[in-house]
């Protein structure tokens, strides 16, 4: 049986960051997704004067203290929300209550999505917009200010317009009652009764109302650990129902929201055999005594024979998203699938309804195209050719699945995009594939011998002398690529942990062979996009900073059996690609033949400055430099003579003298080299 734990919710986290960001006191976040949506919507706020870090890529906990409702301040440029529709919508009704003006524009996909749906009802609110391109679409201003309360009847169900206009009615200290045509998804509706604010949802005469009466003055901070995305469970939900995952997979801590998870009900009945344990709720600390907290749980699917089903406009809402994967799995089902009233769909990141449509049958799957919806005959014939992400991480993770299958080869131009709500998708798919054929990236080597079915990315190495930044820019070449972050010095800490957990007395460390290390139960894997590194069953994280960890660490990477054990752990990282990996001999030794080998260089006296501006946060003294260089030098010569991992220059590496570049501009340097060797 495989399991897998997922990424972070996409549209709770940035809920959570747009309410932490407006509460009271100091909010505490876990679980966020660290993909390109969310980060869009952290750096809009921190324009607005929050203060608050990217989502990190281990889930750890973050924390942000709050401006308040009225506390956003005037952002000096465009707050540009990339391809984030959600961060775009949500924060027009935010802004819609603010005392300020700003200007709101994203890339090429969302400025083509409509937004008069969001900005008309705020207007009614008294909010004034401004639109400064095309009709209906971004980059549009807004002015906020005081606001008049608000009736509306919305012609949609859309949680982006409803959460808008709750979102108005909070930061505007108005009245808001929003009517649907059926219940859309509720996430804005349980997060503000966890921050204090009182929303009552009800059914009037068939349509679905949700109201806040009384706006409060202040919300309180979050205590929010984020469930893994059903809409990233979804696909691998369907991998496993269609058999590409062995007999069993189960999908750890997913939420489990009723108004998101219609996706289970249509694979029922299609014929999935999976089952849902309510053991995850345990890990819902989030919970609130009102029972505004998002359940969350464990999902278990085998293998099954699906047939086609009919879907009507009812059961879209609780669905819309997850109809990419649907469809994917229609086209390998017995008969066919009908779906119709999902015109909305028309409008998302792509046009979904023409993107399946079109890739479907660049497959040679039948299929018909109405303006609300597809028909589509299954086949269990291999299915090849070429197909367009169209921009749009659903279609293009919706594809991968479909290629991932046995027997099937499948070319996806545009495959990155994926990077905006499941950075990683593709180091995961491979690893619960276990080598079965993935589909390709549209640009890859040309040599078809090279095109290894368990890998797919890139392998980069960032080797240099200590304080040349190595670990902090692979971290960030990691997170731009949707890679994983190998951290080497890691490992020897969790290794260092172990032995101090299992009281083995440290006179004895030089006799323990690597299999005695291995029996401590040290293990890494991916998750998250990134690296983690467990203890058994405990996932590893502040332990590995302890002090008694940091004090004996030197004397086990001493150890020639912690080589060994090391390099076998680095290498079955390594062994499905998009894989970053820092340290002393990354590419001389543990990835002699990585596609990317870097090598960091920088003056003796920048590194001394940057490793003391890095611990103390203030611009060190010309003395205090000098005395930091002299033991970086000392450091530098007892590297190159260690007989165990000595600090070399790989073979082929790429020279990076950072001594003239900020930040920014070394990442930069080495993104550009790991494209140009994909293109």
């Amino acid at each position: 049986m495989s399991e897998l734990t997922l990424p972070g919710d996409k549209s709770i986290t940035q809920r959570a960051l747009i309410l932490a960001a407006l509460a009271e006191g100091e909010s505490r976040l876990s679980g966020l997704l660290a993909g390109a949506d969310p980060r869009s919507t952290a750096d809009a706020l921190r324009a607005l004067g929050v203060d608050l870090p990217d989502p990190p890529q281990d889930g750890r906990e973050i924390r942000i203290r709050g401006v308040g409702l009225r506390g956003l301040r005037a952002p000096q440029g465009e707050l540009d929300f990339g391809n984030s529709g959600t961060g775009a919508r949500l924060m027009m009704g935010v802004l819609a209550g603010q005392p300020l003006t700003a200007t709101l524009t994203g890339d090429a996909s969302l400025r083509a999505r409509p937004m008069r749906r969001v900005t008309e009802p705020l207007s009614k609110m008294g909010a004034g917009f401004r639109e400064l391109g095309d009709s209906d679409r971004l980059p549009i201003e807004v002015t906020g200010g005081s606001l008049r309360p608000l009736t509306y009847e919305s012609p949609v169900a859309s949680a982006q317009v409803k959460s808008a206009l709750l979102l108005a009615s909070l930061t505007g200290g108005v009245f808001t009652l929003v009517s649907e045509p059926r219940r859309s998804r509720d996430h804005t509706e349980r997060m503000l009764a966890m921050a204090g604010a009182s929303v009552i949802s009800h059914d009037v005469e068939g349509r679905w109302q949700v109201e806040l009466r009384d706006p409060p003055e202040t919300i309180r901070a979050l205590d929010l650990a984020v469930p893994a995305d059903f809409s990233s469970a979804a696909f691998f939900l369907v991998l496993g129902v269609l058999g590409g995952a062995g007999a069993e997979l189960t999908l750890r801590d997913v939420g489990l929201n009723p108004t998101r998870t219609g996706l289970l009900d249509s694979l029922v009945r299609m014929g999935a055999s999976m089952g849902a344990s309510p053991d995850g709720l345990a890990h819902s600390h989030q919970a609130e005594p009102d029972g505004a907290s998002e359940p969350v749980g464990d999902l278990t699917v085998r293998p099954s024979r699906l047939q086609g089903i009919e879907l009507g406009e009812a059961s879209i809402p609780a669905i819309l998203d997850e109809i990419p994967i649907l469809a994917i799995a229609a086209a390998r089902a017995e008969g066919v699938t009908r779906i119709r009233g999902a015109r909305e769909l028309r409008v998302k990141e792509s046009d979904r309804i023409s993107a399946l449509a079109e890739n479907l049958r660049a497959l040679d799957v039948a299929v018909e195209e109405f303006e609300d919806g597809l028909e589509i005959e299954g086949s269990d014939a291999p299915l090849t050719g070429r197909v367009s992400a169209y921009n749009d991480h659903r279609i293009a993770m919706a594809f991968a699945i479909l290629g991932a299958l046995p027997g099937n080869d499948i070319t996806i131009e545009g495959r990155d995009v994926v990077d905006v709500s499941f950075p990683g998708f593709w180091s995961v798919l491979d690893r619960i594939t276990q080598g079965q054929p993935a589909s390709r990236p549209a640009a890859g080597r040309a040599d078809d011998s090279e095109r290894t079915p368990t890998r797919s990315g890139l392998i980069i190495t960032v080797d240099g002398p200590a304080g040349s930044g190595k670990t902090t820019t692979a971290e960030a070449v990691a997170e731009r690529l949707g890679y994983r972050h190998l951290d080497s010095g890691a490992l020897y800490r969790a290794l260092t942990h172990a032995l101090l957990e299992a009281a083995i007395p440290e006179s004895t460390w030089p006799t323990l062979s690597a299999q005695d290390l291995s029996a401590l139960g040290v293990t890494a894997m991916p998750a998250r996009g990134a690296v983690a590194i467990c203890l058994g069953d405990e996932l590893l994280g502040d332990e590995l900073r302890r002090p008694a960890v940091t004090k004996h660490v030197p004397a086990v990477a001493k150890l020639p059996a912690v080589r060994t054990w090391l390099l076998d752990v680095q290498r079955e990282l390594g062994a499905h690609g998009s894989l970053v990996a820092d340290g002393r001999d990354m590419g001389s030794v543990v990835f002699p033949h990585a596609e990317l080998k870097v090598f960091l260089v920088a003056t003796l006296v920048e590194r001394a400055r940057r490793r003391l501006l890095q611990d103390t946060g203030e611009e060190p003294s010309a003395a205090d430099t000098e005395a930091e260089a002299a033991r970086i030098e000392a450091r530098d010569a007892m590297d190159s003579g260690r007989e165990l991992s000595p600090l070399r220059r790989p073979d082929g590496a790429l020279d990076i003298d950072t001594t003239e570049l900020d930040f920014e501009e070394q990442v930069a340097a080495i993104l550009k080299a790991a494209i140009a060797l994909t293109d």
